[in-house]
């Protein structure tokens, strides 16, 4: 049997001292941050309550032995890094973005690299930016293929890769000591993924990227596995056959991702996953699902019946904004379908997207 705790845990927005939790509320006011909403939308108090509550937490820890200097320097690090994440991204958060992965060993004389730097060119045709690390190899084709107004790099501080390539401005370049806060910053602001051949770096990513599709921890995104005349990705598909034959992932899982040799069919894949559908939000348990036009009666009841199995008797419904999105104002003009849907089919879900985006 477990030891009892011998700390009690406190609410995550209280130190657990009035007195420290009055300073926490002067020092947001001192950098005035308002206890009520802005124009309608909800204001941050909250969470950067919770973020200063935290670092006081930590600071009690350390003072009491339960935390050590590498502890906090983590904590630190990781924070500033994604602080400077939000700062080189922020200007671009409404231009739609396509993360590339690959290794960075793939040579300027390899036929990836050129398919990279074609397909990486194609976006930003489209008004795309693409984002990558900063390193060489399939990195440098994605940034150097983008053009520098729309390429976007995230560098990590390695031995053998220390500075970042000639293709991204420093403007919009971020470097990361962590390898979990820069995969955090490649994944987290893209709307579509392409992966191609890499080493263990490359596969740790696109198995990040596809277990956070598959346990609903990502928003439903396009992801494509690229790879001109090359049995890499033939290999893969036959070793995550082996999984699924197991019973370690289900057989509809292969719904989060295609595989192609093709660059037109890869920028074909994740534009087409916009052509209709444009996003997912929860409240509660609450599935909205968004999108430019919505259903005729014929096709929301084709849908029912297609997708009864993932829904619960309440089905799928047409709906108006939600209380909670009406009070961020977080895409109103949008028509919504919305759902309780069980979480459990990933695949399934991508699917309906795809129903979607055939209205």
């Amino acid at each position: 049997m477990a030891a009892p705790r011998q700390t009690p845990r406190v609410p995550r927005r209280s130190t657990g001292d009035p007195t420290l939790d009055r300073s926490v509320a002067a020092l947001l006011d001192a950098v005035a941050v308002s206890t009520s909403d802005h124009d309608g939308r909800l204001d941050n108090r909250d969470q950067l309550r919770d973020l200063l509550t935290t670092a006081v937490q930590m600071a009690l820890d350390t003072g009491q032995g339960r935390a050590d200097r590498l502890d906090v320097k983590i904590a630190a690090a990781a924070l500033s890094e994604m602080r400077d994440a939000y700062l080189t991204f922020g200007p671009h958060r409404a231009t739609r973005k396509v993360t590339i992965f690959g290794s960075a060993r793939t040579q300027p004389s390899d036929p990836l690299y050129a398919q990279t730097s074609s397909v990486a060119k194609a976006f930003a045709d489209r008004g795309w930016m693409v984002v990558t690390g900063a390193g060489p190899g399939i990195m440098a084709a994605g940034l150097e293929g983008a053009g520098r107004d729309n390429a976007l790099g995230v560098s990590i501080s390695l031995p053998f890769e220390s500075t970042a390539n000639d293709y991204v401005d420093d403007d919009h370049l971020v470097d990361m000591r962590y390898f979990f806060t820069r995969k955090l910053a490649l994944i987290r602001e893209s709307a579509g993924f392409v992966v191609m051949p890499g080493g263990f770096g490359t596969l740790d990513e696109a198995f990040e990227l596809l277990t956070l599709l598959q346990t609903g921890k990502a928003t439903p995104v396009p992801v494509v596995m690229l790879g001109l005349g090359h049995g890499y990705w033939t290999a893969w598909q036959q070793f995550v056959a082996k999984v699924a034959d197991e019973g370690y992932v289900s057989p509809t899982d292969s719904q989060l991702y295609k595989v192609t040799n093709s660059t037109e069919m890869a920028v074909e894949e994740i534009c087409g996953f916009y052509a209709n559908f444009h996003s997912i939000r929860w409240v509660r348990d609450v599935l909205v699902v968004r999108m430019q036009r919505g259903p005729s009666n014929d096709q929301l009841t084709s849908m029912r019946a297609t997708f009864a199995e993932f829904t619960d008797a309440d089905g799928i419904w047409r709906t108006e904004p939600l209380p909670a999105e009406l009070a961020e104002r977080d895409q109103l003009d949008l028509a919504r379908v919305a759902l309780r849907f069980n979480r459990r089919q990933p695949g399934r879900l991508r699917s309906l997207i795809d129903t979607v985006n055939t209205w």
